[in-house]
């Protein structure tokens, strides 16, 4: 299994343990990770939410007037692109 997929198995298996349901999908050039966040989380639970998190190439939530609250994670199948300049490395990476 590649690298990438058990990093976003590994977060989507942290969110779950804190009781979160999660969704994966797999996209050409990432695996996506969301799940819907109740109202009332524990500070401990968002703490162990954003640590899982912090693993993925990107992260976010989403919240909308109605208080629906959908977290979002992304982790890339390949490692971002390098092109030399000069003395530096240029990044895709944001």
């Amino acid at each position: 299994m590649p690298a990438s997929k058990e990093r976003a198995e590994a977060i989507a298996a942290r969110l779950s343990a804190v009781g979160l349901a999660t969704r994966m999908e797999e996209r050409d050039d990432c695996t996506a990770i969301e799940a819907e966040v109740p109202e009332p989380l524990s500070a401990e639970s968002w703490r162990e939410v954003l640590e899982a998190v912090a693993t993925a190439d990107r992260f976010g939530l989403l919240a909308t007037s109605s208080n629906d609250r959908t977290l979002w994670a992304v982790v890339r199948k390949r490692s971002p692109r390098r092109a030399m300049s000069g003395d530096r490395a240029i990044s895709d990476r944001g």
